[in-house]
């Protein structure tokens, strides 16, 4: 490979760098780690989800995720991922990195690239592929002063995945192999269908019968109040409706129950072994881990930290994938791209307030309004699944080959 002056320059430059001395979280993990770096939330989703199906097929293998600093920690972070703000594009700080993680193979999502992390990972003799390669993202006015610096930058990846031909052509703009370019698409964002418990989820099935049932899920304190007044106006239009109200924070449930009750509901409390009966209004599930069994049996679900400021919304692809309609309030910034998407294909819908909370379970009241919803958010939700497979078969046949060396 021909010698990037562009890239020896900026490479010059990074060992002039910053150096970090703050301590790692965690120790490197015993067995594989794959490196994966998202620029976004969505991003960061997706290689999640990637990871999660991985990990069934391959039992041991970890997941390193960084993210672009300023960039909160990612929902769902479990125990055999590790999340950390990805190191400046300095030699010294990624010389720590790299020493400290050893990772097998590196995953790179859409681009926004740091010349020094690629370069660095690529000596290593670190496999490298670029998935959701985007045009728009291809072009990067940083190294326009240096000619060079994106086809010697991208040459360093194995494997391009592009999400449509006006990328693949970008890429053979810039000087890439046609060969080294696959175009796939986008790989499926968001979280894989969260388990339930099939017994628990028919027996309550049987306990509500044909009540219409309505979620607010990871619902914030101050938003409670809202949730109840929606309850309320919902209710005389259908007076058996039952509400489930999952906070945010389990350990809000003694003061929401206190709250429910002073507000004249009958409430059965799911973390104190109630079960709720025919005049039950309100199940509060103040217990952690059990949103799959929630999602499952609500038809429609508002997804809360959303009508108040300060929280971000929380994840819609999980109650979409399990078939539930979606209302969400405006305050969803960590996931606006998500929602959007789930708008613009119908499966979602916004609302503001109590009132315009009230007013679209009115409008959900109708099953056809709801299926279709649902529907919509489920094929969203599914987008995307093919190039995940296929990356995950990229991945199995280079760490069961040893990588490239």
């Amino acid at each position: 490979m021909a010698r990037s002056l562009s890239l020896a320059a900026y490479m010059a430059l990074a060992r002039r760098g910053s150096r970090q001395e703050e301590a790692f979280d965690a120790s490197r993990p015993e067995g594989e780690l794959i490196w994966a770096h998202a620029p976004s939330l969505e991003k960061a989703a997706a290689l999640m989800q990637l990871f999660t199906l991985l990990e069934a097929q391959r039992p041991g293998v970890h997941l390193l995720l960084t993210t672009p600093p300023g960039l909160p920690r990612p929902d769902h972070v479990k125990g055999n991922m590790h999340w950390q703000v990805i190191p400046d594009d300095s030699v010294p700080d990624l010389t720590r990195f790299f020493d400290h993680w050893r990772p097998d193979l590196g995953l790179w999502a859409s681009g926004h690239l740091r010349p020094a992390a690629i370069e660095m990972a690529a000596r290593r003799d670190m496999p490298l592929f670029l998935l959701d390669a985007e045009a728009d993202a291809l072009e990067d006015a940083r190294f326009r002063w240096l000619p060079d610096m994106s086809r010697s930058v991208l040459r360093r990846f194995v494997r391009i995945v592009a999400v449509d031909q006006a990328a693949a052509q970008r890429l053979g703009r810039i000087g890439i192999s046609r060969s080294a370019i696959q175009v796939a698409g986008q790989m499926q964002e968001g979280s894989a269908a969260l388990p339930c418990d099939e017994t628990t989820r028919s027996d309550l099935a049987k306990c509500f019968g044909n009540r219409p049932v309505w979620l607010a899920a990871m619902v914030q304190m101050d938003e409670l109040g809202m949730v109840s007044q929606a309850h309320k106006a919902a209710q005389r239009l259908s007076h058996r409706q039952l509400l489930i109200v999952v906070p945010d924070d389990e350990a809000d449930g003694p003061v929401m129950a206190d709250r429910l009750r002073g507000w004249g509901w009958r409430v059965a409390v799911w973390s104190e072994g109630d079960d709720p009966v025919e005049d039950t209004q309100v199940l509060l599930a103040d217990t952690h881990g059990e949103m799959g069994l929630w999602y499952r049996l609500a038809p429609v679900t508002y997804m809360g930290s959303s009508l108040v400021a300060g929280f971000g919304g929380r994840d819609p692809y999980e109650p979409a994938a399990l078939g539930s309609a979606i209302l969400y309030g405006p305050n969803v910034g960590r996931y606006l791209t998500a929602y959007s998407r789930f708008v613009k294909a119908g499966a979602a819908r916004i609302v503001k307030d109590a009132d315009s909370l009230a007013s679209a379970l009115s409008t959900l009241s109708a099953a056809d309004q709801v299926a279709a919803m649902a529907h919509a958010g489920w094929e969203v939700s599914s987008t995307g699944a093919e190039v995940t497979d296929e990356v995950i078969e990229m991945i199995q046949d280079t760490l069961d080959l040893g990588g490239l060396g």
